[in-house]
């Protein structure tokens, strides 16, 4: 069952869910989606033929079934599912899914698939040459984010998301989905045009990730189907596709009995469902149906072992039991069976954690279970090593995982991770009423894909309550035993340097018995109650509290000055949002000393409370919804947290100790270190690595806050310096919360006293000289060279322009977003759909409300390196367009809209909010800012984005970066920066 095993098997972690609100609080006058006039459907319901209403998902099974979705199967075999949900509101979420991936494909085909999916979108039956992006644009669609499409080995999805839909606008989009997927223009001249771009794909996407998932791919699934295709193709396959070859391939697979459909969203069902009719129902199939493809089995007589050098990687193995796939007939019982597979995998993944922070030789390691592309049934062990030492990591690994074959869990372990699974399930039933469409959409079909069934939050949690039975010592040891048990075992080791014999060495290990075993220490260590934590001080008092106009919040002062928003709303019944900031951010640290900024994600958290570490807290908070995650902005550290009512004491309590009683457990800064250094020449495996770690510290003239550390930096990290760094910064700086939720049943004003009111009073922060701004490189003639180590064929180019910054300019940040958007799609349509000569090109604006000179407007594109110069000058007669004439209304309303639209639909939660308002307890201006959001928005003019282009996007003022591969010589790649337009 999809909803349920499947998916805690991956992760158990809450899902930020959307929620009915109404948005007209961000604007007195918002702006909504124009729609066309609606046209003609492509057939009538007349020639609809029988509908079959059995819910096709559920055949043969006795899962519970989902109530809410509504099931249909057309005539010609084209099955649907739809249903009514209002999160987020007014939006339709629309996916398709056609049986047709690389499996599918010929020798010769190799690719097709992909490219079929590039056609579709390129023209169509309603839609000409470049006219989908457009007209979806205008109903408030991003292109890429609300509509885009996947080819993956089994299928192709087409999805779609529509904010404010009407019936008319949905119709219409039906409309023009139909003619993509039943007659997308297969011409000749298609085709060349679409090839470049799949090959700039195929570019782009080559390197070290594409050489790692093949390797993976052709040793884990040798002898089968899918270890011989990849869904991108061969550049010899793409140039061989032709109109007539194409189309076959589409004739061939592109049937309405291979088509499903499933659509959630804010419309009656019955009109989801007549679009569908309207528009497929006489559709016919030409031609018998194909054969389908046979994937293959498991062949235990190939290679078990190989090795790949990638000097940029860090040493990883992955450990497979391999089992063939099997088509099941979904039921309850055998959902449980999956159910206790992720209970026995949680109770190994916690030994494994335990004996990571415990010294053991590998940085982290992981079991999970899958089910790819219908070819196999895998259990996966994946091992970093610490420090380059592979055959300890994979003896304590294998010691754990052999401890867990040989004896039962004990009943602690199995009633600590049963809790936490059960907690997450709970607080999916508690926010069912919020699960967002394109959630159940991609649920439903995900399910189809591996032949199993979805079922409601509720009906998840119950049917993992009924395993509670089940779960004993003996059947989990059985179900564990079942799990490492199959056809055949093959491992993979990347290394960034070679191995002698290392294959051999490998084979050797994997092959030799017995393995010792491990101690199981995984619930050793004392048990704790919240009152065995550090005493914080005496309750404070609540100095103020008083409404914020308009927005449905409070603002609190406490007498210790700790400030608080409140919002207190059922959107998110049972859920409590919280963010506590303190400090300065990164405002407060010398722009030119050294920093360790770039720790606090990885060890803070995990460095403990008093003398407690983070095992020891993991045991105080198992089953219940407590935790908490760190981070830098620019004005604030925050600690965030998501809770509920019964838990909200303690977990106030639980982030108030940390700040006021913070521990300095070495181990989780040893692994920090070591995670840093593994992970170090990943920076240069690619131009966009470079790019993600270089081109702030560029942007902000090596301002020593956004630059990365250096080797040597990260070498000489030690938990005493990760203290002298971290401990004062804890200390200063007045403290902000930020609580939205489900607060109506708990005593928040007592929590808070209790809790940061008891805080002692903080440190006044004193700014290092020269940290209040940041100073903007002067852009310098020539382009700035960067290299990666990844592929030949590879480049970046980028121009950074200089925009601003600060609250008091923030209408100038929205209309720049607005220029960004026309600027990008103008660049879309010259460097990849015309010219074919990226698949990869953005731009957009980064806007610091903190720093006066801290924003900038990113232009950038993967490219050949002798295509650098393209995409300046490119880039350059876009600004120079923008520059001296005015847009056309419908160019901005389309630039503008989704806009608009991203931001009601972020306004149905509570998140949106929460960043919206972070530091508004002390700074009104935030509030003032909030409320013009939409208006600031949609009252952009075509004067506006003309002077900004004005402002900001005179040549001179661009700082041009180029990334190339190592040994290119990058300055002759492009013209100077100060070249004219």
């Amino acid at each position: 069952m999809r909803q349920s095993a499947a998916m805690i098997s991956r992760s158990i972690r809450g899902i930020a869910a959307a929620a009915l609100l109404s948005a007209t609080m961000l604007s007195s006058a918002p702006l909504t989606a124009q729609t066309r006039p609606a046209t003609r459907a492509a057939t009538t319901a007349a020639d609809a033929g029988p509908i079959n209403r059995a819910p096709w998902l559920y055949e043969g099974s006795d899962i519970p079934r989902d109530a809410g979705w509504q099931f249909g199967t057309l005539s010609n075999g084209l099955r649907y599912a739809v249903r009514r949900t209002g999160v987020p509101p007014g939006q339709v979420s629309i996916r398709l899914r056609v049986d047709a991936g690389s499996l599918m494909e010929r020798p010769e085909e190799a690719g097709w698939a992909h490219l079929i999916e590039h056609l579709a979108f390129r023209e169509s039956r309603y839609l000409t040459n470049g006219e989908a992006r457009r007209e979806w644009q205008r109903l408030g669609v991003s292109f890429g984010s609300d509509s885009n499409a996947t080819t993956s080995a089994t299928a192709t999805t087409y999805q779609l998301d529509i904010p404010a839909a009407t019936a008319q606008s949905f119709g219409e989009s039906m409309r023009y989905l139909s003619g993509m997927i039943r007659e997308p223009v297969l011409s000749e001249a298609t085709v060349s045009a679409e090839r470049p771009i799949v090959v700039a794909e195929r570019r782009e996407r080559d390197g070290v990730n594409f050489r790692l998932e093949t390797a993976s791919r052709e040793l884990f699934f040798a002898g089968q189907a899918l270890a011989r295709h990849s869904t991108i193709g061969t550049e010899a396959s793409l140039g061989a596709a032709n109109a007539a070859g194409v189309q076959a391939f589409h004739q061939r697979w592109y049937r309405p009995e291979r088509v499903v459909i499933a659509i959630a969203g804010d419309l009656d069902p019955a009109v989801l469902e007549q679009m569908i009719v309207d528009n497929f129902s006489s559709w016919r199939a030409t031609g018998p149906a194909p054969a389908e493809p046979d994937f293959g089995r498991p062949d235990a007589n190939q290679p078990t072992t190989r090795v790949v050098v990638e000097p940029t990687q860090p040493m990883l193995l992955s450990l497979a039991t391999i089992r063939p796939w099997q088509r099941v007939t979904d039921t309850i019982v055998y959902t449980q069976q999956l159910m206790l597979n992720t209970l026995a995998t949680q109770i190994i993944n916690r030994r494994l954690e335990e004996r990571a922070r415990g010294g053991g030789a590998f940085l982290a390691a992981q079991v999970d279970t899958d089910k790819p592309s219908r070819s196999a049934d895998l259990t996966n062990v994946t091992v970093v090593p610490l420090e380059g030492n592979w055959q300890g990591a994979l003896a304590d690994v294998r010691a754990i995982v052999a401890t867990a074959q040989a004896s039962p869990p004990t009943a602690a372990e199995i009633a600590r991770e049963y809790a936490n699974v059960e907690t997450y399930l709970a607080r999916e039933v508690a926010n069912m009423q919020n699960e967002a469409a394109t959630k159940q959409a991609e649920d439903l079909l995900n399910a189809v894909d591996i032949g199993e069934t979805t079922t409601s939050p509720d009906h998840a949690l119950g049917l993992w309550q009924s395993i509670l039975p089940l779960a004993t010592p003996a059947r989990l040891l059985d179900t564990t035993r079942t799990l490492f048990t199959g056809t055949t075992q093959r491992v993979l080791m990347t290394t960034p340097t070679p191995i002698a014999n290392a294959d051999t060495q490998l084979a050797a290990i994997i092959s030799a018995a017995p393995v010792r075993q491990a101690a199981n220490d995984a619930n050793a260590g004392p048990r704790l109650t919240f009152a065995d934590l550090p005493r914080l001080g005496r309750a404070g008092a609540l100095a103020a509290q008083e409404p914020i106009p308009r927005l449905g919040m409070e603002r609190w002062e406490l007498s210790n000055g700790v400030t608080a928003i409140v919002r207190q709303t059922s959107i998110e019944p049972g859920k409590i949002r919280i963010r506590v900031r303190f400090g300065a951010g990164r405002r407060g640290i010398d722009p030119a000393g050294p920093n360790l900024l770039w720790t606090g994600e990885a060890a803070l958290v995990e460095s403990g409370i008093g003398r407690y570490d983070q095992s020891a807290l993991d045991r105080l908070v198992n089953g219940r919804q407590i935790g908490m995650s760190f981070g830098v902005d620019d004005d604030a550290f925050e600690f965030e947290a998501e809770t509920r009512p019964a838990d909200l004491h303690d977990q106030l309590r639980l982030i108030a100790t940390k700040i006021a009683n913070p521990g300095w457990q070495a181990s989780p800064v040893v692994r920090a270190r070591a995670g840093r250094l593994l992970s170090y020449d990943l920076q240069r495996a690619n131009p966009m690595a470079v790019i993600d770690n270089e081109l702030q510290g560029i942007v902000y003239a090596q301002d020593r806050r956004w630059v990365p550390p250096t080797r040597a930096e990260i070498e000489a990290l030690t938990p005493a310096t990760f203290r002298a760094f971290w401990e004062p910064l804890l200390r200063q700086g007045p403290i902000e919360l930020l609580i939205f939720g489900d607060t109506s049943g708990v005593d928040l004003s007592a929590m808070l006293r209790d809790t940061f009111g008891a805080l002692p009073p903080r440190t006044a922060i004193t700014l290092p000289r020269g940290a209040e701004d940041v100073r903007t490189l002067t852009p310098p003639a020539q382009p700035i060279q960067l290299f990666h180590r990844g592929e030949a064929s590879q480049a970046a180019a980028v121009l950074a322009y200089p925009t601003g910054g600060g609250l008091a300019n923030i209408r100038t940040a929205r209309q720049l977003d607005v220029l960004a958007a026309i600027f990008n799609d103008r660049l879309f349509e010259r460097l990849r759909d015309q010219s074919g000569a990226s698949y990869s090109q953005a731009v957009s604006s980064t806007w610091s409300n903190t720093f006066a000179h801290g924003s900038y407007l990113f232009v950038g594109g993967l490219l050949r390196p002798e295509d650098n110069a393209l995409l300046y000058r490119t880039a350059r007669e876009i600004a120079g367009e923008l520059m001296t004439t005015p847009v056309a209304p419908d160019e901005l309303q389309r630039a503008r809209t989704p806009l608009v639209e991203q931001i009601l639909r972020a306004a149905s939660g509570n998140m949106f909010f929460m960043y919206q308002l972070e530091g508004a307890s002390r700074d009104p201006a935030r509030i003032s800012a909030l409320t013009a959001y939409i208006n600031d928005l949609s009252g952009t003019t075509p004067a506006d984005i003309q002077r900004l282009a004005q402002e900001y996007l005179a040549p001179e003022r661009g700082i041009p970066v180029l990334v190339v591969p190592e040994g290119i010589a990058a300055a002759s790649a492009a013209p100077p920066a100060t070249a004219a337009r």
